[in-house]
């Protein structure tokens, strides 16, 4: 029997956790979240490695993985600002970004060619500065730990890095599409 279905599979788990997370969110269990929101975002680096290592890669998977990613950090943006917990404008500013790229990604793919996913240094970064400044707020939210100047400066940093990669993703990609268009004028 064939393994290759258990990076899908994991996907396919973080995106059923989101659903809990957000509710246990809305209830204002935050040590639960927690501990359900360290569960998804371990589950990303697995399936990661395990379809890397094995090469258990798929198409499927290509989709799954980012919708996944997607679906739980917005989500927890939009879900933490509702409550109070972060700055309205700040899960605006993240949301946006991703719809600016998401809606580049879709006009160039059916305009120009087929779009392969490959992140940036820098939406690397975003995405672990992101990652840990949701740590930090629902671990405040819970425990009341780290201190409040901690969560502030990662928010900064998730905002200047939001915004930087954001300006990156449309100079890149605008940038490939003039190249490609001069190719075939």
């Amino acid at each position: 029997m064939s393994l290759r279905w258990i990076p899908n599979a994991i996907s396919l788990l973080r995106i059923v956790l989101v659903a809990p997370v957000l509710i246990l969110l809305a209830r204002g269990d935050f040590g639960a979240a927690l501990l359900l929101f360290l569960i998804a975002g371990s589950s990303d680096g697995l399936d990661g490695f395990l379809a890397h290592r094995y090469g258990w890669q798929s198409r499927l998977g290509a989709l799954l993985d980012p919708i996944a990613d997607k679906l739980l950090v917005a989500g927890m943006f939009i879900m933490l600002a509702a409550i109070g917990l972060i700055p309205v404008w700040l899960a605006v500013v993240v949301l946006l970004r991703d719809v600016v790229i998401v809606s580049g990604a879709a006009a160039y793919h059916f305009l120009i060619e087929p779009v392969e996913g490959e992140p940036t240094g820098i939406s690397k970064l975003n995405t672990t500065v992101q990652l840990l400044f949701l740590v930090f707020v629902l671990s405040r939210a819970a425990f009341g730990w780290p201190d409040e100047i901690a969560v502030t400066v990662l928010g900064a940093a998730t905002f200047v890095t939001v915004f930087v990669s954001g300006i990156d993703y449309v100079l890149r990609w605008s940038g490939r599409a003039r190249e490609r268009g001069r190719h075939e004028a």
